[in-house]
């Protein structure tokens, strides 16, 4: 068995579907309105920039995602470990890696829950639904770059014509989204009735 295996991955368009440029659509979106929101959070409440930290956060986070779904650069990562799986000997038994990979993955994305809810625990109801949402995306992102055989076949696979990973993704995107509207239009209100009062 020879151990050469050349690393193939080239920059380009990850996704060229309409689901894929509407997915990158989505997550620019969500990255501008957690902008926003992060704005309005601030300057309703000076003191407190917790809340506004946050928004940013995500917003920076998503717009790293959106830009990656179309540079496909996870696809770079994965060519990478199979390169080194080749090189090292063991890529027979990557499925085991794969494994390890999804289960560490779902332990983190546990582990870190406590932080996240510490970080968040005087926040609005709409920072809950915004963490909710943003962990969902990164624990399929990751899962994602995995690159575990049955489920990229899973996901691959249809419901209503739409592929479940658009569907995946896009959900948790949409549930940032909504909760960033949410929480920037509840802050403009209470700030309009504050000028008012």
């Amino acid at each position: 068995m020879t151990n050469n295996y050349d690393f193939s991955w080239q920059p380009g368009i990850g996704d060229p579907t309409i689901g894929g440029w509407l997915t990158v659509a989505l997550y620019l979106f969500a990255s501008i309105s957690c902008w926003m929101t992060m704005g309005c959070v601030r300057r309703q409440n000076l003191n407190d920039k917790s809340d506004a930290r946050i928004w940013r956060f995500i917003s920076l986070f998503f717009f790293i995602l959106g830009v990656n779904k179309q540079l496909d650069l996870q696809s770079g990562m994965t060519e990478l470990g199979r390169m080194i799986a080749h090189s090292e000997g063991w890529y027979e038994r990557r499925q085991a890696v794969q494994i390890y990979f999804v289960i560490s993955v779902a332990a983190a994305c546990v582990a870190i829950v406590p932080a996240v809810i510490y970080c968040i625990r005087k926040s609005p109801i709409q920072m809950w639904i915004a963490s909710v949402g943003s962990t969902f995306v990164l624990g399929y992102v990751l899962i994602r770059a995995a690159s575990f055989h049955h489920l990229d076949s899973f996901f691959r696979s249809r419901f209503l014509g739409l592929k479940w990973y658009w569907i995946l993704e896009m959900a948790g995107i949409l549930i940032v989204l909504l909760a960033s509207e949410w929480r920037r239009a509840k802050a403009v209100h209470q700030m309009n009735a504050h000028i008012a009062s």
